[in-house]
C-alpha cells in the first residue's frame, strides 16, 4: 500500500533524515585505510545512538550490524566485518534511521585513498544518475521515468544496471510500497504523488547488470567481480518538484 505523508508526518522525516545525512558526513570524515569494515559501523552506530535514534538495519529480519559496508565487488548488504579497508578500495555505506517512529534512508560510496581513475568514474557516474533521476520528477511523473533516467545515463557509459534490486518506498517502514527500479520504459508505471517519500538508490555495476548472493544470504556481489558503486537518497515528492530530505 503507498502512503502519502501530511506535513506533520514529513517534519518527523526531516529528522531522521537529517541524522542519516549528519551521520554519512561523519563517516566520510573518518573513514580511512586500515579500518576493518565492522570499525565503520561502529561509528555510526555510536553516531546515530548520540542523536536519540535508533539504526533501523539493526536486527532488521536479523540483520546483526547498525549499516551496510559493501566493498568493491559488493553491491549492497555487505555485512561488517574483519575486513580491512585498502588504498584504492571504493566502500559504499548504507543507513537507515528511525526516529520517533519514522524513517530516513541513505547511501554514499566513499573513495578510500589513492583510487583509480576508473573506480572514480564509476562513482562519479552512480550519483549522476541519482540526480539525472530527479530532473523532471514531480507530481504526476509517471515512476519508471525514474528508473529510465538511470539505465540511459548509466549505459552510456558502458555499465551494468542492476536488476534484481531496487528502491523503495519509505516512512514509518523502512521498505514501503512502491518498488523503484533503476531501469524501465519512459512514460509507463503509476503517476507520483505529492507527499509521497521514496528512496532512489542507483546501484550501477563496472561489468554486467549480474548479481550473486553470497552464503550468508545478505552479501550482493557482482556476478563477474568487477566494482559496483551506490548511491542514494530520501526524496519527497512535491506538486512541482522533489525535496531531497537526506542532502
Amino acid at each position: 500500500m503507498i502512503t502519502v505523508k501530511n506535513p506533520q508526518q514529513i517534519a518527523l522525516m526531516r529528522e531522521s533524515c537529517k541524522i542519516v545525512k549528519e551521520t554519512l558526513q561523519f563517516v566520510g570524515e573518518n573513514i580511512k585505510a586500515g579500518m576493518t569494515t565492522k570499525e565503520v559501523d561502529e561509528l555510526v552506530h555510536r553516531y546515530i545512538i548520540s542523536c536519540g535514534a535508533t539504526p533501523s538495519s539493526l536486527g532488521y529480519c536479523g540483520f546483526p550490524a547498525s549499516c551496510c559496508v559493501s566493498v568493491n565487488e559488493v553491491v549492497v548488504h555487505g555485512i561488517p566485518s574483519d575486513r580491512v579497508l585498502l588504498d584504492g578500495d571504493i566502500v559504499s555505506v548504507d543507513i537507515t534511521v528511525e526516529k520517533n517512529g519514522w524513517q530516513g534512508d541513505a547511501c554514499r560510496t566513499f573513495l578510500i585513498g589513492n583510487v583509480s581513475e576508473e573506480k572514480k568514474k564509476l562513482v562519479k557516474v552512480t550519483e549522476e544518475c541519482f540526480f539525472k533521476a530527479i530532473e523532471n520528477l514531480k507530481a504526476g511523473t509517471p515512476l519508471y521515468d525514474i528508473g529510465y533516467a538511470v539505465q540511459t545515463h548509466a549505459e552510456s557509459h558502458g555499465y551494468g544496471v542492476v536488476r534484481a534490486l531496487t528502491g523503495h518506498g519509505i516512512g514509518q517502514e523502512m521498505h514501503e510500497d512502491p518498488s523503484v527500479p533503476n531501469y524501465g520504459k519512459k512514460g509507463t508505471g503509476m503517476r507520483l504523488r505529492a507527499g509521497m517519500t521514496i528512496c532512489i538508490e542507483p546501484m550501477i555495476n563496472m561489468g554486467t547488470y549480474k548479481v550473486v548472493t553470497a552464503r550468508d544470504g545478505w552479501t550482493v556481489l557482482t556476478a563477474d567481480g568487477k566494482c559496483a558503486a551506490h548511491y542514494e537518497n530520501t526524496v519527497l515528492i512535491t506538486e512541482d518538484g522533489v525535496e531531497i530530505l537526506t542532502l
